[in-house]
């Protein structure tokens, strides 16, 4: 029996993009009408924020941040980023934003495995809460969230690299 190569960081990099990518056009379009606002959890570089800003003309999207590093032009307004460590931030945020996001998009994973573990553990616990019926959630790491159910990816994602869930 042959053994199946390891990917290589370039592969797993592109593989998340591409699957990110389809997810990202396949909820905007499964979102399109409905109210709510979005919950960007991790600001990173903008890429995301930059690519939902544009995909969801006029929808409020709050962006959650420890550190920001990116350029000025892919920051949300003060008023729609909300810094500090999320263990802090995403308790009160989603009380005050209880049952009314439409779409929740997490890329708060890294290469370290305790890292990952600990935030998929705590944005599954915090999130749900803020989640609207039948909201969909994104995410860079299997989430294991109550009232949630995962969804298969669309087409030209790749199973594995992205994670998909929706509000019972």
């Amino acid at each position: 029996m042959a053994r199946s190569r390891r990917l290589s960081r370039l592969e797993k990099l592109l593989f998340r993009l591409e699957s990110q990518l389809a997810v990202l056009a396949f909820v905007a379009r499964q979102i399109e009408g409905r109210p709510g606002v979005v919950f960007e959890l991790g600001l990173g570089k903008g890429r995301t924020y930059d690519h939902l800003r544009e995909r969801l003309p006029g929808r409020e999207i709050f962006v959650f941040e420890r550190e920001v590093d990116t350029n000025p032009w892919r920051m949300p307004d003060p008023a729609h980023l909300v810094m500090g460590e999320m263990a802090e931030t995403l308790p009160a945020m989603a009380q005050a934003w209880a049952g009314r996001v439409v779409l929740a998009h997490s890329d708060v994973g890294s290469f370290d495995p305790a890292h990952n573990a600990a935030m998929a553990a705590l944005v599954s616990r915090l999130l749900p809460p803020a989640l609207a019926p039948g909201a969909l959630v994104v995410a860079d790491l299997p989430l294991s969230l109550p009232g949630c159910e995962a969804l298969a990816l669309p087409e030209g994602a790749i199973d594995g690299r992205y994670f998909l869930y929706r509000r019972a």
